[in-house]
């Protein structure tokens, strides 16, 4: 998929950077898999403000995606490539032989008309859900389960996959896109292949409003506000503010933060990049 760029006719347009949403087949959702999704305004049940860069945006429904791809055995049609404005990835979604009809991550060059499958029965082709102990050395892979039939975790924003390295007892090895390298079980699944919007990175805003529509409100430095509002504010003239930290003063930018007893640590052979 391609990007568009635009004539210089107002600011706006002038630096903005689009996708190129000709692949798309539809506007408009499956009804039947979208529910109500409210807004908090950033502000918790009390009232209170606790994130202060959210609020506003257009109002949205929320498309209900299958992440476990639990229907095994059952072959499925895509029947649409969507947008999804709760997500960078497009979505599908996929009419199955016993007539139900589900949501699942698009991924990459997989086109109306295409067959899918998940499970044991499933071959290695590109959109097919599989177990880690029949995937390919080598292979891309997306939509990745960290627990057995909970439901995809990992690589499941636009454009990403990881990589299948190898096997290890009871284990599969993959890289993330992060450049991490970990185990999982083999009784996790993975889905082939990439995911959509490989050129979802290129795009540009072209102006403030935008972000506003998307529900993002501005974000003030820490070292333009005052020591009693940020541990970076205060000083004369243009201080650094010292090392850099959040608002409650947890550290940032090389402070690891990390559990160090978090049970899933022994899994991880070598930490990201």
């Amino acid at each position: 998929m391609a990007i568009k760029k635009f004539s210089p006719t107002t600011p706006g347009l002038r630096t903005k950077v689009n996708i190129d949403f000709s692949d798309l087949t539809v506007s408009k959702p499956e009804k039947s898999l979208t529910v109500g999704i409210g807004k908090s305004g950033g502000r918790n049940r009390t009232g209170k403000m606790t994130m202060r860069q959210l609020g506003g945006g257009a109002k949205r429904r929320y498309r209900v995606i299958d992440f476990r791809r639990d229907k095994e055995g059952i072959p499925g049609k895509v029947a649409t490539i969507e947008y999804d404005p709760n997500r960078s990835a497009f979505i599908a979604l996929i009419a199955y032989a016993d007539g139900e009809k589900r949501y699942i991550l698009a991924p990459d060059k997989v086109k109306v008309g295409d067959m899918l499958m998940s499970g044991s029965q499933a071959t290695p082709d590109n959109g097919n859900a599989l177990y880690f102990s029949a995937i390919p050395l080598g292979a891309d892979i997306h939509a990745i389960e960290m627990s057995p039939g909970k439901g995809a975790a990992l690589a499941r924003s636009a454009g990403t996959y990881a990589t299948m390295m190898g096997r290890e007892g009871k284990y599969a090895i993959i890289k993330l896109p992060s450049g991490e390298v970990r185990k999982v079980l083999l009784t996790c699944k993975a889905v082939m292949g990439r995911v959509s919007n490989p050129d979802h990175g290129q795009q540009v805003m072209g102006k403030a409003g935008k972000n506003r529509w998307m529900g993002k409100r501005p974000r003030v430095r820490g070292v333009a506000m005052n020591p009693v509002d940020h541990p970076m504010g205060g000083g004369e003239g243009r201080a650094s503010g010292g090392h850099p930290r959040s608002r409650t003063g947890i550290m940032a930018k090389g402070e690891k933060t990390r559990n160090v007893k978090k049970a899933s640590s022994k899994l991880i052979i070598s930490k990201r990049k």
